[in-house]
C-alpha cells in the first residue's frame, strides 16, 4: 500500500468517482491478471487529504456484465466497488503508475479480452469446477493466527483458484507438503488460504514485510483489526 497527497491531473481524463461507487456483489465469470502494474486508488476517512493505492491482482468480468478490478482486502479478494475497512475505507478510481492518468473504467483492452475468452470458452456451466487459475504477481501474503493476534504467520500466495459458482480462493503451499520446486500454479501441495482455520487477512507485500519485520506502525494496524 503507497498513499500520495489528493490531487488531480489537469486534461479531461478527470471523472467523478463517487458517482460510480457500487455495493453488489455478482458472480465472477472470467479473470485476466494485471501485468501493467495499474493501481487501485481509495481513501479513508482517517486520513481525508490522501488517496492510498493499492495493485490490481486481476480484471474480472462480472455476471453483470461489468469488467472491474479485483483486490485482496482483509478477509476476501473484492472488486473495487466493494472495498471498505474499519476507517470507511472506499474505492475513488484507478492510476496508471508513473504518470497522472485517473480513471474509473476498465481498460478497454482488458474488456476486449473478456469478450473474446467468454466468447472462446462459454460462460461456466454450474458445478463445483476450477475455471481459471492465475499466478498471484502482486506479492500477496495470507496472514494466520490461532491467538487473537499474539502471534502470527504468514504465508506467500501462488495463485487464486476461479471456481463455477463465481467464487476466488487463494492457494498457498502447506508447509508440511513434499513441496516441489518452483512452486507453480496448480501444483498439488497447494490448498485454499481460506479453507484453514486460522486464516484472518490478506496482506500485499508492503505490509505482509513489515509484518515479517515487526515493524511497529504494522502490528499496531493488525491489531485495530483484530478489535474490529
Amino acid at each position: 500500500m503507497t498513499q500520495a497527497n489528493r490531487q488531480h491531473p489537469g486534461g479531461n481524463n478527470v471523472v467523478s468517482f463517487s458517482a460510480r461507487r457500487k455495493a453488489a456483489k455478482p458472480p465472477i465469470l472470467r479473470l485476466s491478471p494485471e501485468y501493467d502494474g495499474i493501481e487501485l486508488l481509495y481513501a479513508n476517512d482517517h486520513h481525508p487529504d490522501k488517496l492510498f493505492s493499492l495493485k490490481v491482482l486481476a480484471w474480472a468480468r462480472l455476471a453483470n456484465g461489468e469488467t472491474v478490478a479485483m483486490v485482496p482486502w482483509l478477509k476476501e479478494p473484492v472488486t473495487a466497488m466493494a472495498l471498505a475497512d474499519p476507517l470507511n475505507g472506499r474505492w475513488e478510481g484507478y492510476r496508471l503508475p508513473g504518470s497522472n492518468y485517473l480513471f474509473v473504467d476498465a481498460p478497454e483492452h482488458k474488456v476486449q479480452e473478456m469478450d473474446a475468452a467468454l466468447s472462446f470458452f462459454g460462460k461456466p456451466q454450474p458445478g463445483e469446477q476450477v475455471i481459471q487459475e492465475i499466478p498471484d504477481t502482486i506479492g500477496t501474503h495470507a496472514v494466520f493466527s490461532n491467538d487473537d493476534f499474539h502471534t502470527i504467520s504468514l504465508m506467500e500466495v501462488v495463485s487464486w483458484k476461479l471456481f463455477a459458482d463465481g467464487t476466488l480462493s487463494a492457494m498457498v503451499a502447506q508447509e508440511n507438503d513434499p513441496v516441489e520446486t518452483p512452486i507453480l500454479p496448480g501444483a498439488e501441495c497447494l490448498t485454499s488460504a481460506q479453507s484453514l482455520a486460522d486464516f484472518r487477512y490478506f496482506f500485499q507485500h508492503g505490509i505482509a514485510n513489515r509484518l515479517k519485520e515487526r515493524d511497529p506502525e504494522a502490528l499496531a494496524a493488525v491489531a485495530i483489526l483484530a478489535k474490529s
